[in-house]
């Protein structure tokens, strides 16, 4: 629909609305002439008939003034009634074009009533939240290219030097090594994204069952044993045998993302932490760290997409580690949430059983 027929369509919202205001005004009107009739038990016609002519004709332009004074009256309500309509459909259309710095702004007199202060706050909400998204989506899409790149920059410098030949066998293994894992960071970053399209494609579990909890933790610690060693880190695991019935596969992601970050954000030569508990009918798994804490601003946003609290993206990463453990989570009903203070950070998931 182009803005010319917006304009007509909106034109005939107005008059609809007058129409109906004008209608209710004349069947009060007719509802009093009849009560007045019934009750009072006047005869019109005997009423109209001693009349006289210049008594009737200022009866009629009485009547008259009074018709045309309610449909200006009629025309200005539905005017203050459709006018915050009209103010709102403008404002989601720039929303919808993309100008994510549009807000909702309804004035007086409506503008103090609870309902219109609900909808213009939850409107401006989500265009907030928008607008932070497409920031983050266009920085992650900037350092997700420079990291894609960096790469594949090194594959291919360090593949033409092997080809030239004329290295020493030591050589040799220091390129091959560095081509061997700049070609994980890429798979790192493909199987990211992957699992983030994938889950947020689905919305039912079809793989549910029941299986042993604390072995699967146990299992992802040893998967990254590599990394925590090299660290000098010591695993603490704090926990007895726990059954859940969950998706093994997806809650694996979820393990792996918390204590890969764990293990990232460590301090070298100290101990992270993973304990289980069971509280009525939920597990809690808490995954705690020593190192840097999260900056306080950086608390609501850690979970979304493409978001990282480090805005210089010096550190490894790319903002989609944790927003795949939220959905996950949230696929099975439970909750995920951080602290962070004192030179300690700790995420807690919450699945209910």
């Amino acid at each position: 629909m182009n803005k010319k027929e917006d304009r007509k369509s909106r034109i005939a919202l107005t008059l609809l609305f007058a129409g109906l205001t004008f209608g209710i005004l004349l069947l009060f009107l007719a509802l009093v002439a009849v009560i007045v009739v019934v009750f009072v038990k006047t005869d019109l016609v005997s009423v109209v008939s001693s009349v006289d002519v210049n008594k009737a004709l200022i009866i009629f332009l009485f009547v008259l003034f009074c018709l045309v004074t309610g449909a200006g009256i009629s025309f200005l309500l539905s005017r203050i009634l459709t006018g915050p309509i009209n103010k709102t459909i403008n404002t989601i259309n720039r929303l919808a074009e993309g100008d994510y710095k549009a807000r909702l702004e309804i004035g007086k007199p409506l503008s103090n009533h609870p309902t219109i202060i609900e909808i213009t706050d939850s409107f401006n909400q989500m265009a907030a939240r928008l607008d932070k998204t497409e920031i983050l989506r266009t920085d992650f899409v900037n350092n997700f290219s420079h990291e894609f790149k960096t790469p594949i920059v090194s594959i291919m410098g360090f593949a033409k030097l092997l080809k030239r030949g004329n290295l020493s066998s030591e050589e040799q293994r220091e390129y091959i090594d560095v081509i061997e894992e700049e070609s994980g960071r890429l798979s790192n970053m493909a199987v990211g994204i992957l699992q983030l399209s994938k889950i947020e494609n689905q919305s039912v579990l079809s793989q549910k069952h029941m299986y042993n909890l604390s072995e699967q933790i146990r299992n992802c610690v040893l998967l990254l044993e590599k990394k925590w060693t090299e660290k000098g880190l010591e695993p603490e695991l704090v926990f007895d045998e726990y059954e859940i019935e969950a998706d093994e596969d997806l809650l694996k992601q979820v393990w792996l993302n918390l204590i890969d970050n764990a293990v990232k954000f460590s301090e070298p030569d100290c101990a992270f932490r993973i304990s289980i508990e069971k509280k009525e009918n939920e597990i809690h798994v808490h995954v705690a760290n020593t190192g840097p804490d999260i900056p306080a601003q950086s608390l609501p946003y850690i979970f979304d997409k493409f978001y990282q609290a480090d805005e210089s993206h010096s550190g490894k990463g790319n903002g989609i580690g944790l927003a795949v453990v939220k959905r996950i989570v949230n696929l099975h009903g439970g909750e995920v949430s951080v602290q962070s203070g004192g030179g300690k950070t700790a995420f807690t998931v919450t699945i209910p059983q």
